[in-house]
């Protein structure tokens, strides 16, 4: 399982997500850019709350990404949920992680975008956090890995040549991002309290938690690549039985659940 995953592109011109197993975990990466068309149908799924946190982008392309991301994510999981996108009803703990509400509280979900790409991971069993980031040049790079990285982690990515520093940064970053999110809370706060692989080709691990090593069954990672310039991650508390990852073309494919 600590394969990279990669996305195959649904078939079809009408998706509808597969039965979600009990330990499978679904992932849906997409664009984020639209035509008028499209962006308005998915525009129209949001919540009132929505479209007017939409409206207050001072930037048209931060108001697009927002739109397909949270209509994207509204219309598969209104599907999973077998419920109207418009009904879900999503809460925010203190760290900003969303989570849907009843009826649909069984279904555990989150969200990553960076550049003109999103990622959505589904499960019903754990808790799941996901993050991804596109490679691109960080000038700063090296006093952010010594401010959030561990010690042994800033070792690692020094012992890198040059050609291959900038994906293990974006590498450590995404798997501590990642497990942050699954957890929401807890142990992973405190950034130094935790090692991840991170050397390209390596397998997405948690190597040590509180210096101890980390049990291979838990705090699960799965390195991500949603696209050639981008590198991500998945974080579970437990090992999932299987991870299912699908590419979406938003503007081909109906991905609004029928009414």
């Amino acid at each position: 399982m600590n394969h990279a995953v990669r996305f195959k592109p649904a078939t079809g011109t009408v998706v509808s997500p597969p039965p979600l197993g009990a330990t499978e975990i679904h992932l849906w990466s997409a664009g984020l850019e639209a035509s008028p068309k499209r962006l308005e149908q998915l525009a129209a799924l949001l919540s009132p709350e929505e479209q007017a946190r939409a409206e207050r982008y001072r930037f048209e392309r931060h108001r697009r990404r927002y739109q397909i991301t949270w209509g994207l994510t509204r219309s598969l999981l209104g599907q999973y949920a077998a419920t109207e996108p418009r009904a879900l009803s999503f809460s925010f703990g203190s760290n900003g992680k969303p989570s849907l509400a009843e009826p649909a509280s069984w279904l555990e979900f989150n969200i990553s975008h960076s550049g003109e790409r999103v990622v959505l991971a589904v499960t019903s069993t754990w808790p799941v956090g996901v993050d991804i980031e596109q490679l691109r040049p960080v000038e700063d790079a090296r006093d952010i890995a010594r401010r959030f990285f561990s010690d042994s982690e800033v070792r690692a990515l020094e012992d890198l040549d040059a050609a291959h520093r900038l994906e293990g940064f974006f590498n450590c970053w995404t798997r501590k991002e990642a497990l942050i999110k699954a957890v929401g809370e807890g142990v992973f706060v405190s950034l130094d309290r935790f090692d991840v692989s991170l050397a390209p080709g390596e397998p997405a691990r948690l190597v040590s938690l509180d210096g101890q090593p980390a049990d291979p069954e838990r705090w699960h990672l799965v390195h991500l690549t949603p696209e050639p310039t981008m590198v991500g991650a998945l974080a579970t508390p437990a090992r999932p039985g299987s991870v299912r990852a699908w590419e979406l073309d938003i503007e081909h494919q109906s991905i609004v659940a029928p009414d």
